[in-house]
């Protein structure tokens, strides 16, 4: 099983001891020598106040961020999750993933979603109503982008008539993993991305989340039932990988780690058909994160296949 630990970049409150450079850079290197596979970061430029103040947070910018963990390490993998290509150009996008991929020797796996913050799209000047045609077309640009080749492509408010862009990442594909609950975000995962990133969430939060819930995993077998109809359907054969979240973690959980109930969750989910999960610890300071994140190394890893 493929695990991903997120670097608590919400934690703003904090300051230093867990969002400066040599806080970021510590807990990565933490995160590689404990057998972890990535660390991730989210994705938030400028958030409505309103959100902030029922429960939304900050965070550092992704691409900044991943690159002083990578700079730190030698193996981990940088993932996004999620960074909102809506946002953004998406060929300025492209430019910063293939960098941060070049410079790190290709270790970039890049999460992408759609998106749910109206406040936050209205800020950035970007079209919420259409955001998932956004994300659709931003993920057809940026592998235009990623080939080096010359690129013709008629986007939403821009064209490249005849661009290149170089260096090209040094993946020869980087790894796009797409979130959402959505029917249509499984069929995106099938259509254009090499993995899928449910999320779990009760069905009340359904309508703040922009997203289906997903409270069990009767529910996410569900949704892999689909996603294997809709692959079939199309003609994908190429497999996909699935990243849950185990049961009781998440950015905003406190207390302990019980390594041995998260052993047997993370034993059902593979079992599902999950293959990777992201794990957000309880810690609320710098040695607690570096405790928590060894003793998953040492407790829960080795018993995971």
């Amino acid at each position: 099983m493929f695990f991903s630990l997120g670097l608590p970049t919400h934690r703003v409150d904090a300051g230093a001891d867990l969002i400066g450079a040599d806080a970021v850079m510590e807990m990565a290197r933490a995160a590689e020598a404990a057998g972890f596979d990535a660390v991730f970061v989210t994705d938030h430029p400028f958030p409505g106040d309103s959100w902030l103040a029922h429960g939304g947070h900050h965070t550092l910018d992704p691409m900044v961020t991943l690159s002083f963990a990578a700079a730190a390490t030698s193996r981990l993998r940088l993932h996004t999750n999620l960074f909102v290509p809506a946002y953004r150009n998406p060929f300025v996008s492209a430019k910063t993933v293939s960098t941060l991929d070049a410079l790190s020797g290709g270790r970039v796996i890049l999460g992408v979603g759609a998106g749910y913050l109206e406040p936050e799209f209205a800020a950035l000047g970007a079209d919420f109503a259409e955001r998932n045609d956004r994300l659709d077309e931003a993920l057809r640009a940026m592998r235009a982008a990623w080939t080096g080749e010359s690129v013709t492509f008629d986007g939403s408010g821009y064209t490249a008539a005849g661009n290149t862009m170089l260096p090209k990442p040094a993946q020869e594909r980087i790894p796009v993993w797409i979130g959402g609950n959505s029917r249509r975000a499984i069929r995106r995962v099938v259509d254009l991305g090499d993995g899928w990133l449910p999320m779990p969430a009760p069905a009340k939060a359904s309508k703040a989340l922009r997203t289906p819930g997903i409270e069990n995993l009767d529910d996410l077998r569900g949704r892999l039932d689909y996603l294997r109809e809709y692959a079939e359907s199309v003609g994908r054969t190429d497999p996909v990988d699935v990243t849950f979240m185990p049961r009781g973690l998440s950015m905003f959980s406190a207390g302990g780690l019980d390594a041995d109930a998260l052993v047997e969750d993370l034993a059902e989910q593979a079992a599902a058909g999950v293959t990777g999960v992201t794990i957000a610890l309880p810690a609320g300071n710098r040695a607690e994160f570096l405790a928590q994140a060894a003793l998953f190394g040492e407790r829960v890893i080795p018993y995971v296949e």
